[in-house]
């Protein structure tokens, strides 16, 4: 009986799946939220692209899977009383005369002049929610210091609208402000549902924006940033430049109904803009004076990186590899030895939030689970798919008479150097024929050439002893379409069965390699092994648990593992040759980053630490010196 005790424990304890909306309806319950996959992330502790991949149609399990259904669940109801919510006698009224006092507000603080006088309106509007209005306008400084608008609060009924927030006028115009929480929270009023980009948050709290200084009430792939382009505006120089022009006499306070006369000044306004855009030349390109966005102060010129279809300073950008690494130590008191413990088991997660970090405003979205053909799936648990990767595993048969010194050399970061390659964007789609596309990438049906230099290099297709079609990597193909060409000339071009490829680009991880590669390399100067050997377990386990692993379940790209691969195993014969063309002698290609030659390597192969450079992993001697001749004896006749 004990037998059927523990089944009905096992069911008891068994729990059934919560269901899931359609994939459809997971992302558009999230988008009529006004929601971004990175808040939603978040909240449920994953990354943006796990969401993304939800969203797709893949299933979560266990924790996750509750977590999600209970969001969206919440989702789906929140919009039901959204929608179906009662609405309070005279609440459209209300909401009418709302929206054209806020309209008059805006008109009237456009008219209103000087350097920066402004006068904002604002109103909440909410299903079931009473309406409050205010305005106020600020008169400038003497240095012309803009005012800011403040709106009035609504009295919040049955609905989930109305809190009024302000518009911030700049320069004599002023915008009004939306209810928070109906329908368009979270965005300005010119920017339509579907413009709002998953990346773009709401602040509780207005930031300085990173382009131009203003406050800014969105923030954009975690930067602060003005969605409308007319609100992110140079800041006006100092007032103790030479060239500032005097300020602008006073406006008068606008009259507390929110509505501004217009008088002469307003016909001085751009007079007045023009002159608090001055500024002393500066020297741009060949001496020339700078234009009037070229730099405004003096010092030290500023590193930038691209960030959508802006720039940022290069400094803003996170450091999440030596932030990991600093909170490591902290929490280990400075033990070196554990904290590295840690960060090697935290590398996998660590790289797919440092890779979803170098993808913000990428071009191309990186699709996490696409469907797959069946040679890129296992036969079985343990066993491979279909792919054959080139990896080499050469010795020369023969080497010449005498002594030689054989030197070992290692190829630093061979997986590093490997995230540079052509890698498929999107679902891998069929074809046949012999024809190669170079702007696509995938994997290939072919036959490989005769090779018949196997006494002096590698076979490019590695040591492969069954004859025959096999399916290569898009690395391999171009390898072999390279040294068919006449610049090498060594082998007829492979022949071309059928693919399965995508569009592809060689910087879609580029990013993501320059972030690491830098890291390396500043580890490297200061003689920071944690960072180190936290670094090489992040690229290196990225590669090895993008395909079937259990280990990354965000990431399901089989295929880029075998591109990767293949690319490191290409990269090394293609050092191999390099030495044999410099009159080296290879005599061993192991793997991805071991290469034996006879000879001066250093003539050939830069020495170091760094990436592609090379450092000595072994030296031995092969083979024995010819026994010196016998002297002639002399003895006696």
């Amino acid at each position: 009986m004990k037998d059927f005790d523990a089944i009905d424990a096992l069911l008891a304890g068994a729990r059934q799946e919560v269901p899931l909306p359609a994939a459809g309806e997971r992302r558009d319950l999230r988008e009529r939220l006004g929601l971004s996959r990175a808040q939603v992330a978040r909240a449920l502790g994953v990354s943006p692209s796990t969401v993304g991949g939800w969203e797709a149609g893949r299933d979560p399990a266990g924790e996750a899977r509750e977590k999600y259904a209970y969001f969206l669940e919440g989702a789906r109801t929140r919009l039901e009383e959204r929608a179906a919510g009662p609405e309070k006698p005279g609440a459209r009224a209300t909401a009418e005369a709302d929206a054209e006092a806020g309209a008059q507000a805006q008109a009237s603080t456009e008219a209103v002049v000087g350097t920066g006088a402004v006068a904002g309106a604002g109103t909440g509007v909410g299903p079931g929610a009473e309406s409050g209005a205010g305005t106020k306008a600020a008169q400038t400084d003497a240095a012309g210091t803009a005012g800011t608008g403040t709106a009035g609060t609504g009295t919040a009924g049955t609905g989930t609208a109305g809190t009024g927030t302000a518009g911030t006028g700049t320069a004599g115009t002023g915008t009004a402000g939306a209810g928070v929480g109906g329908p368009g929270a979270g965005r300005p009023p010119w920017v339509p549902d579907a413009a709002v980009p998953d990346d773009v948050e709401v602040l509780a709290a207005p930031r300085p924006c990173v382009l131009c200084g203003a406050p800014a009430h969105h923030q954009v792939a975690g930067f602060p940033q003005h969605l409308d382009p007319a609100e992110c505006r140079t800041p006006a120089p100092p007032a103790s430049q030479p060239s500032q022009a005097p300020a602008a006499p006073s406006v008068p306070s606008a009259p507390s109904s929110g509505t501004a006369s217009p008088g002469p000044s307003a016909r001085t306004a751009p007079a007045a803009g023009a002159a608090r855009r001055g500024r002393p030349a500066t020297a741009g390109i060949g001496g020339r004076p700078a234009g009037p966005g070229g730099p405004a102060r003096s010092g030290g010129p500023v590193q930038v990186v691209p960030a959508g279809r802006r720039l940022r300073a290069a400094s803003d950008s996170p450091d999440l590899i030596g932030q990991a690494v600093a909170a490591a130590l902290a929490r280990h008191e400075g033990d070196m030895e554990a904290a590295t413990a840690e960060l090697v088991r935290r590398a996998i997660p660590d790289a797919m939030a440092l890779l979803d970090e170098t993808r913000k405003g990428g071009r191309y979205d990186v699709v996490a689970h696409p469907w797959l053909p069946d040679v890129l799936r296992k036969q079985s648990s343990r066993g491979a798919d279909h792919i054959w990767e080139a990896r080499p595993k050469w010795a020369r048969r023969e080497l010449p008479p005498g002594s030689h010194l054989v030197t070992a050399l290692d190829v630093n970061g061979a997986y590093l150097s490997a995230l540079k390659t052509h890698l498929p964007i999107g679902q891998l789609e069929h074809s046949t024929g012999f024809a190669h596309d170079r702007r696509r990438a995938g994997v290939h049906l072919i036959t490989p050439p005769v090779w018949e230099h196997d006494a002096d290099l590698p076979n490019p297709i590695g040591s492969r002893d069954e004859p025959g079609p096999l399916w290569v990597t898009e690395p391999t193909l171009r390898l072999l379409l390279r040294l068919s060409g006449p610049k090498y000339g060594l082998c007829e071009p492979p022949e071309i069965h059928e693919s399965f490829t995508s569009g592809a680009t060689e910087n879609l991880l580029e990013k993501f390699r320059v972030a690491l590669k830098d890291a390396r390399d500043r580890a490297i100067a200061e003689d920071d092994e944690v960072t180190l050997e936290y670094v090489k377990a992040m690229y290196s386990k990225f590669v090895s648990t993008m395909g079937e692993s259990h280990y990354n379940r965000e990431l399901y790209r089989p295929d880029w593992m075998h591109l990767i691969r293949s690319q490191a195993f290409a990269n090394l014969w293609m050092k191999a040759y390099k030495a044999y063309e410099a009159g080296l002698l290879p005599v061993r290609a192991m793997g991805t980053d071991e290469l034996h030659v006879i000879g001066d390597w250093r003539q050939v192969f830069a020495e170091g630490r760094g990436v592609s450079e090379v450092k000595v992993k072994d030296t031995y001697t092969v083979g024995e010196e010819d026994p010196a001749p016998a002297a002639p004896d002399d003895g006696d006749d």
